[in-house]
């Protein structure tokens, strides 16, 4: 058993799977019926503590198909046996966001113990104890928090720490992102529309003549705390 506890004083009781450990942080809510690999690896959750609204959650456990050269392989080895693709120009983990989980702990109603799907890796409680990754089954927190969310103690420069820099080398056309927790979707959605896509860091100088297009990621944290870049 594990108990959370919220900023007001309410407490939640409900049992504890995943890593053993302590967390703190903003308490958020999604409602979709899937997608929680999509989730626990999008930036914008960096350092929340994320509560999925759908009652059973890791039925089909955790998928790790990666997407290359506009094609899709199951894992490294199918990737590298495939001669006809030999220089990486944008290999990216697909129903990912990232490279790796972001959110400091997952709340939900209750855990599916034996994932059923023929690509699946590993169950969601495998992946989450090999990530460290503190989690919580309880029933009811979710409608405690239609109204707005709860704040926590942590104060963090949390841009910072998920702005990465990446760079798709093929394209007509250039567009630079501004990484401010960029999602994998979106580089995957400017790729296949034949973009040149250079990912820069949240605090990176632009010059308007390196680019045809610029594209400024959400990304988690209150906006008004991060200093936009230089521009010429």
């Amino acid at each position: 058993m594990a108990t959370l506890i919220l900023e007001d004083g309410t407490t939640f009781k409900g049992r504890q799977f995943g890593a053993s450990m302590s967390v703190s942080g903003e308490i958020v809510f999604q409602t979709g019926m899937v997608g929680y690999p999509e989730a626990l690896t999008d930036p914008s959750y960096r350092c929340q503590l994320l509560t999925l609204t759908y009652p059973l959650v890791g039925n089909y456990g955790v998928i790790f198909l990666l997407f290359f050269c506009g094609r899709f392989y199951l894992n490294e080895r199918s990737l590298n046996s495939d001669k006809t693709h030999c220089l990486i120009c944008c290999c990216l983990v697909q129903w990912f966001e990232s490279y790796k989980i972001h959110a400091a702990a997952l709340i939900i109603g209750e855990l599916s113990e034996s994932p059923s799907h023929w690509s699946s890796a590993k169950s969601l409680d495998q992946w989450l104890k090999e990530c460290k990754l503190f989690n919580l089954m309880l029933q009811t927190v979710s409608i405690f928090f239609r109204e707005g969310t709860m704040l926590g103690k942590l104060i963090r420069n949390l841009v910072r720490e998920v702005s990465m820099k990446v760079t798709h080398q093929d394209g007509s056309f250039h567009i630079t992102v501004v990484d401010c927790g960029i999602k994998y979707n979106q580089i995957r959605c400017l790729a296949q529309r034949g973009a040149r896509v250079t990912v820069v860091p949240w605090d990176h100088p632009l010059d308007t003549a390196d680019f045809d297009g610029l594209f400024v990621s959400n990304g988690p944290g209150i906006p008004s705390s991060v200093r936009p870049p230089s521009t010429t």
